[in-house]
């Protein structure tokens, strides 16, 4: 259930993000003001549970990949391919998840993972041969996507893997990961534009209030549950993503049968690996 959460929760941002773009075209400060506003909505229930702030420096370092390196590469997918492309790219997480679980976590392989690692890649395949793309989905935001894709897969492992031997509550977990890719984010701008944004955040604060909660559930899913389980489920956020683009940015966006068809895929394939898992 935190998992199922967390995917239509993240779906949410994905559009929310649109609709903030639409409004303030600055991708990169965009993703620095949406991790500010989801590290606000963790504080809350930072309080209500434990503060072991010594045992969050592992976190503060997975932190840097994702939320840091993973959301501004997923914002700018976003601002390049739009919500629902980038949503089908992303669902396919699970495949890398279970990939480096399988390697790194001696988690046990079964012919169903193999089924489903199949069907995420035929989704892809006729996300990537779609007929008729609009003109605004650009080929460097759909690898943006990925390499947010793989970023994630990565922070699943990692956040997976401290989970099984801490104090450091969930809340807190994902708060710190947050502060960490806050800072990241911040830093690059100063780097690269020696200034911080002043304007936009109000623009991005519905996409920031869907991430942190989101984070939240992601965290408090994989404190319970295993990458190959949590991962899978979360993946159905692409389900999401591409129905309520065609809800509320059908003329934007312009999803059609072969689209919900690949996110279908995806998210069949990556059931398929929670079930066999």
């Amino acid at each position: 259930m935190l998992a199922l959460a967390s995917a239509a929760l993240f779906g949410s941002m994905t559009v929310a993000l649109r609709f903030a773009l639409a409004r303030v075209a600055d991708a990169e400060a965009g993703a620095l003001l949406t991790i500010a506003a989801a590290f606000a909505v963790t504080l809350p229930f930072v309080a209500l549970g434990g503060v072991d702030l010594a045992g969050t420096w592992p976190f503060l370092l997975a932190g840097v990949l994702g939320p840091g390196g993973s959301q501004l590469l997923f914002t700018l997918a976003v601002r390049d391919a739009g919500p629902s492309r980038t949503s089908v790219t992303v669902g396919t997480a699970p495949l890398f998840s279970v990939a480096i679980a399988l390697a790194l976590l001696d988690e046990p392989a079964k012919a169903g993972v193999l089924v489903g690692a199949l069907l995420i890649v035929v989704g892809g395949i006729l996300l990537v041969r779609e007929p008729g793309r609009p003109e605004h989905v650009k080929w460097i935001g759909l690898a943006f996507a990925l390499a947010a894709t793989v970023i994630f897969a990565v922070r699943d492992n990692l956040v997976r893997h401290l989970s099984l031997d801490t104090e450091v509550a969930p809340a807190l977990a994902a708060a710190s990961t947050l502060l960490a890719g806050g800072v990241t984010v911040a830093l690059w701008l100063l780097a690269t534009r020696r200034r911080l944004p002043l304007r936009g955040f109000l623009a991005f604060a519905p996409s920031g209030i869907l991430f942190g909660l989101s984070y939240l559930c992601l965290f408090e899913g994989y404190y319970r549950g295993r990458v190959s389980v949590v991962s899978p489920l979360v993946a159905t956020e692409s389900l999401w993503g591409v129905a309520l683009s065609a809800l509320l940015l059908r003329r934007h966006e312009l999803v059609g049968a072969r689209l919900f068809g690949g996110a279908a895929l995806v998210v069949a394939g990556g059931v398929l690996i929670g079930v066999f898992r």
